[in-house]
């Protein structure tokens, strides 16, 4: 098999290092991280990986991150966006900076980085890991929903324009076990005051991360599907990872007046069962 390069956002946790972990030994890795921390923790892993600092958040990380790649590469095989966050809360009082920080790190980021490293992606991939929540079906992180949503949307939209044969898949993961779930709490914890009326809501949602950041499959099943994907000739456009994920994709043909009452009583149902 030959030596493949790989540039991986996201990598110093989750999915992200489970992913750098499996590709390093025999591969060039350029290994994306924004806290400073883990650049030495990544280092440690391979000699074959290049940590690179980048916040999706703040627009000239990004331009030094690609300059940085380019000036070690001049052909990328695969790029695997993996890198988010998740803001949450009811729309009526989402604050509008966060929802703004939402799009910058989950689509704007992940596009700017990839426009500036398409001049040496000819015939190669974009693997960008969405979520079951681009399926639109789970309200109090609409965020989320909709920044994977446009995510999908813009790469879709890329795939059918490029004149590169550039390949791009969207994989759909459930709950996995990752720290995005910890981090997530703890980014939102501040406006946890601010949520009035759905403060019963809002303790289900933190509640249920709590318990997604152990009981979900583990960061390996959704490598396993990225691997797959990477290793195709013809990868598929999308690829659910999950039982969850893909009740969520069929839930999501329903007539979404149906969709909406399913989801109310779900929710009225699951809040009592939070105490």
């Amino acid at each position: 098999m030959k030596t493949k390069t790989y540039v991986v956002t996201g990598a110093s946790s989750g999915i992200g290092k489970a992913l750098i972990q499996r590709l390093g030994g025999d591969n060039i890795v350029f290994a994306g991280y924004r806290n400073k921390s883990h650049e030495d923790e990544l280092r440690k892993i391979s000699d074959n990986i290049y940590p690179f600092y980048v916040d999706y958040a703040v627009s000239e990380t990004i331009k030094d991150a690609c300059g940085y790649i380019l000036s070690k590469t001049a052909k990328i095989d695969t790029v695997v966006n993996i890198a988010g966050c998740v803001v949450a809360g009811p729309v009526e009082n989402l604050n509008i900076d966060e929802l703004r920080r939402q799009f910058n790190v989950n689509v704007f980021g992940h596009l700017e980085l990839t426009q500036r490293l398409m001049p040496v992606l000819e015939n190669g991939k974009i693997i960008n890991v969405s979520s079951m929540a681009s399926f639109g079906i789970f309200p109090f992180i609409a965020p989320y929903c909709a920044s994977k949503r446009c995510l999908d949307m813009f790469f879709n939209s890329l795939l059918i324009e490029n004149k590169k044969n550039i390949k791009v898949v969207s994989v759909k993961p459930g709950v996995i076990s990752t720290p995005l779930w910890g981090k997530s709490i703890d980014e939102n914890s501040k406006y946890f005051d601010n949520f009035g009326d759905y403060s019963a809501e809002m303790k289900y949602v933190i509640a249920n991360a709590q318990k997604n950041s152990t009981k979900g499959l583990p960061a390996d099943k959704v490598v396993n599907v990225i691997l797959k994907a990477d290793r195709s000739d013809n990868p598929k456009l999308s690829y659910t990872v999950g039982k969850d994920a893909f009740m969520a994709g069929l839930i999501s043909k329903l007539p979404q007046g149906l969709i909406n009452k399913l989801v109310k009583l779900g929710i009225r149902l699951k809040i009592k069962s939070v105490k």
